[in-house]
């Protein structure tokens, strides 16, 4: 009996959504390379594609984008809970109650998936988000703008003041390569629940949830930490060795799929530089220490397959867009909810419910004892 721990390299499903060439280092959405959309596309035509499997008309594409401004606003109890949590909550356990919250307001008892509940998802992620950055803040939340992209709204909500072109493309951009991933640990997640005809709210917590992990949608966070821990380009090489020889991971490099440079960490470098030469300050030395770190990353790993994945430039993108480390995970997530749902589309036109095996090699037939003859 082969035991494949992680599930690494088992089937659970055929897809047309996502493809990974993992040993040339490229990404297709639905056929299309994830260069092409970052650069020709934006979340919303890209949210279209991954959720329906075509490019939408003129007609189709305004109607998504219509329906995903009129539905940010978030309800009254929301608003309420999200002032009632503590400032100290993770922001990932608060994304992921209100979602709870949300499915009770729809009152959600059984397996169903309508246009609107895939619209409201998606698109009150980032208002659930830049409220509680707010509050946490210690100031006002600021209401959607109908005017404004999906990604420059989120930035307007969250910082108070609209974007420049810059700093829109970039948030953009990191959305599409967020937005999906192939079997990840999260969207597996979504997968399991759903299998089990669970409501799509439910399905979502579950992916929420695993995402939380560090492991997962933490790893930026730790990205930056690492870049910040370090304090000095000079330090680079120093604390890189040491980290090796103590047999630790540096964090923001290596990928189960890539065995070369992750495509998303590649195209988020050119924002996150764009960015750090904008900005200058904190931002420009994180940059100039991340890419010594690639460099020196690179020299001693990249012989075993192990390059940046798409965490390592992120954490710089998200946080001199104005999110706070914490709030990593939670900007993944908005993006990720759309290849969550897709999958669950997918998987549940030919659903089988989830239940795999775990192989007993415990003992049998033991004597009980009863208690006070312990």
């Amino acid at each position: 009996m082969e035991i494949k721990k992680g599930l690494e390299d088992v089937y659970v499903k055929e897809t047309e959504i996502t493809y990974i060439d993992g040993e040339l280092g490229r990404l297709y959405y639905r056929g299309y390379s994830i260069y092409d959309l970052a650069e020709f596309s934006n979340f919303e035509e890209t949210s279209y594609l991954i959720l329906y499997g075509k490019l939408p008309n003129i007609f189709e594409y305004e109607n998504f984008v219509r329906s995903l401004k009129e539905s940010r606003s978030i309800s009254n109890g929301l608003r309420e809970f999200l002032k009632s949590v503590k400032k100290d909550a993770n922001p990932m356990d608060v994304l992921r109650t209100a979602v709870s919250i949300m499915g009770l307001e729809e009152n959600t008892h059984v397996y169903s998936i309508s246009d609107q509940s895939i619209v409201n998802l998606i698109s009150k992620f980032p208002t659930i988000v830049a409220y509680y950055i707010r509050l946490k803040r210690d100031l006002e939340p600021v209401e959607p703008d109908p005017e404004l992209s999906h990604a420059s709204n989120f930035l307007y909500m969250v910082n108070g003041s609209k974007p420049s072109e810059e700093e829109s493309k970039a948030m953009d951009v990191a959305m599409i390569l967020h937005m999906d991933h192939e079997m990840n640990a999260s969207t597996f997640a979504s997968l399991v629940v759903a299998s089990t005809l669970s409501d799509l709210y439910s399905s979502i917590i579950a992916g929420i949830s695993a995402l939380k992990g560090p492991l997962h949608g933490g790893a930026n966070y730790e990205a930056l930490k690492m870049f910040r821990e370090i304090g000095d380009v000079d330090n680079v090489e120093k604390y890189i060795l040491t980290k090796l020889s103590n047999k630790q991971r540096i964090m923001g490099f290596g990928h189960r799929v890539y065995k070369t440079y992750d495509p998303r960490a590649r195209i988020l470098k050119t924002y996150a530089k764009l960015l750090a030469e904008k900005k200058g300050g904190e931002i420009k030395k994180l940059y100039d220490i991340a890419e010594k770190v690639e460099e020196i990353g690179i020299k001693y790993l990249g012989s075993r397959g192990i390059y940046p994945n798409v965490d390592f430039y992120s954490s710089i993108v998200f946080y001199s867009l104005g999110f706070e480390p914490e709030f990593f995970p939670t900007v993944f997530a908005s993006a990720r909810v759309t290849g969550w749902i897709a999958h669950i589309l997918e998987y549940v036109k030919d659903n089988k419910i989830i239940r795999p095996k775990a192989y007993y090699k415990g003992e049998v037939g033991r004597k009980y004892i009863p208690l006070d003859s312990r």
